[in-house]
């Protein structure tokens, strides 16, 4: 239980770092690039985009150092599988922006922030925390080759082969 908190804390830690990362573009990107002036979809192409860099930021925290001794060799499928998680997490908050702004009709800055940096993000983090430590960063059965003392030999009897078994002792 002690190692789940302290990955969790991890986790926090990373993600408060891209959680900066994604604020910061997505307002900046809000303001001038997407605003709803220039772009009718600008905020949810800003938060896309936001995210998106987050995205790669919050992979290689958790990579080396929140899940780091559970990673795995073959980073690209590592990569693939983190970038799915991490696109559905998007999504729950893409979600709630797109309800808080388009079917709700709360359009300002602050709006479009605590549906998609307050409670999108809190939703997507369950989420994606969950999917991360259960199937991106699970830990994986290694093969070991046995050692002597993990193995038992019966006596030897005239009816067969000599059999070895390794226990779990």
């Amino acid at each position: 239980m002690k190692a789940l908190f302290a990955q969790l804390a991890r986790f926090g830690a990373v993600g408060a770092v891209g959680f900066v990362v994604d604020v910061a573009v997505f307002n900046l990107l809000r303001v001038t690039l997407f605003s709803p002036e220039n772009m009718h979809a600008g905020p949810v192409w800003a938060k896309v985009v936001s995210t998106s860099i987050a995205i790669i930021v919050n992979w290689i925290g958790n990579r080396y150092w929140t899940f780091g001794s559970h990673r795995r060799p073959q980073a690209i499928r590592e990569g693939i599988e983190f970038a799915i998680v991490s696109v559905g997490g998007m999504g729950i908050g893409l979600a709630c922006l797109w309800i808080s702004h388009y079917v709700l009709g709360f359009t300002s800055i602050l709006a479009d922030n605590v549906s998609s940096n307050i409670i999108g993000l809190a939703l997507g983090t369950v989420f994606r925390f969950w999917l991360y430590r259960s199937w991106v960063f699970r830990p994986r059965a290694v093969p070991t080759e046995a050692r002597a003392d993990d193995v038992k030999v019966p006596p030897r009897t005239s009816t067969g082969p000599i059999l070895t078994v390794p226990t779990a002792d």
